[in-house]
């Protein structure tokens, strides 16, 4: 009877802490990370699909920097806000850059 009591006493506050825990974790929205991550796959269906999507508008801060020639910094801006990689946001950024003509082709 004993045992009982003693587990009864260890194993209830440990469940509740759990389910307060896991009640926590559904109420919080995804984090950013987790969202790119669900666009980069989005996006790769669309490319095996062959569905074309809108140019993503270009981030003003991202065109500044181009501007003062900061390509580094456009680069770091643009992961930051897009959550892509290093490989991909370079590309973007060389890209736009080559649209405004602020780099040689």
């Amino acid at each position: 009877m004993e045992y009982l009591a003693i587990g009864a006493s260890v194993v209830l506050p440990i469940g509740l802490i759990l389910i307060l825990i896991g009640s926590r974790s559904r109420n919080e929205p995804p984090s950013a990370a987790r969202i790119a991550a669900v666009e980069r796959k989005l996006d790769l269906i669309m490319k095996h699909l062959g569905v074309a999507d809108q140019l993503p508008p270009q981030d003003p801060e991202v065109v500044q920097h181009l501007m003062q020639g900061q390509k580094i910094q456009a680069i770091k801006v643009y992961r930051e806000r897009t959550g892509v990689g290093l490989r991909e946001a370079k590309d973007e950024v060389e890209r736009i850059a080559r649209e405004r003509g602020l780099e040689p082709r």
